[in-house]
């Protein structure tokens, strides 16, 4: 076996040195070159942090693990190591860059080959949206025939709506980020037909391979509310982190809606007013709404209200307000949902209720 004098030295093995070398082809000699090449690529990304890492293969990791077990050798006497270290350290000097255990930019080099990739890590914006319209959701919705390739159902867009709350905001951000994609990770979500009003619905938005960090979120909100064009506002933008999400997904926070009922029957004030409050501050227990039974699991769900407060009365029609635990279908608290949930509205009136209209006005979060 031929080797060359740095993996000699690297290696502090007694060994017949040569020009050649078969386990580091001579890479060792050629960092500045490596690091050229790497640095050409990064000026394309904004990035205060970076690391190198390095994959090996094949005949290499045959010879490496065949001297390390001769030998007996330590981890830092690696090829891998010694790469990393040394072109660490060019790319660092060269471009003034720190380098970091969970950096903006991590760079793989393959050294088999001599190629290398660049993956970036995701930047994350909290927020908080108000939608106004009953006409979009809050994700894109994929058609259900062409699963989103396009099709005649869906007049070739491959989406069942047109806009959702997720490409109103991510669209500015990703041209201005120059990223790949985004995606909005709510505090829960509302149906299509409600809307989120209050101050707002908290929101992590996770835009992909950003090639932009410096991001202006004070100008990036004013582009957002004006392309959406008064569907939705977002506001209390501030750069987060991974840990965002988790607490956003993780959080059950209680809410508070305004719904308008339409009654089958026509409601005596007095009737109505005693009837919520019995479903007031009440566990009620809900089987999941057969409208989203398909494509959630059938369980039974306890959940509370904490206070029904009626706005109006007037004939077949009601506005009120409900204070609720996170989970609780609006819906079918009033509705009873055909007797899958209970106690509902139009169970303890005797009289069907639906509700024509719905808005959530709180979203009771502490973040």
């Amino acid at each position: 076996m031929r080797l060359c004098k740095k993996c000699i030295d690297r290696l502090g093995i007694e060994y017949e040195e040569s020009n050649e070398c078969m386990l580091c082809s001579k890479i060792l000699w050629n960092i500045e070159e490596v690091a050229g090449k790497i640095i050409e690529r990064l000026k394309d990304y904004e990035f205060d942090t970076f690391l190198i890492g390095c994959r090996i293969t094949g005949s290499l990791k045959a010879l490496e693990d065949y001297i390390f077990e001769e030998y007996g050798l330590r981890e830092d006497c690696s090829i891998k190591y010694e790469f990393n270290r040394e072109v660490g350290i060019a790319i660092a000097k060269a471009m003034k860059k720190e380098y970091a255990s969970s950096p903006d930019i991590t760079i793989i080099y393959n050294l088999e080959d001599g190629s290398f990739e660049i993956q970036v890590k995701p930047l994350y914006i909290f927020g908080r949206y108000r939608k106004r319209v009953r006409t979009i959701p809050q994700t894109r919705w994929y058609c259900i025939e062409c699963r989103g390739k396009g099709c005649e159902k869906c007049n070739y867009t491959g989406k069942m709506y047109a806009t959702s709350v997720e490409e109103l905001i991510a669209e500015p951000f990703v041209e201005i980020a120059e990223g790949s994609k985004a995606v909005l990770h709510g505090s829960g979500r509302e149906d299509i037909d409600a809307r989120m009003l209050g101050s707002g619905r908290p929101f992590v938005l996770e835009i992909q391979n950003p090639k932009k960090r410096g991001l202006n979120l004070r100008e990036l909100e004013e582009i957002v509310n004006s392309q959406a064009g008064g569907k939705i506002v977002v506001s209390d933008l501030r750069f987060a982190d991974l840990n965002d999400i988790e607490k956003i997904k993780k959080a059950s926070f209680n809410k508070t809606y305004r719904a308008k009922i339409e009654f089958e029957g026509e409601v005596e004030e007095e009737r109505l007013v005693n009837a919520l409050r019995s479903i007031s501050n009440t566990v009620i227990m809900q089987k999941t709404p057969e409208r989203v039974k398909h494509r959630r699991a059938d369980i039974l769900r306890k959940r509370r209200t904490f206070d029904v407060r009626l706005l109006l009365c007037r004939n077949r029609i009601a506005v009120v307000e409900i204070d609720a635990e996170s989970g609780l279908y609006i819906k079918e608290l009033i509705s009873g949902d055909n007797g899958r949930t209970s106690p509902s509205l139009s169970e303890v009136l005797n009289n069907y209720a639906r509700v024509s209209k719905l808005d959530v006005i709180k979203v009771w979060d502490n973040i």
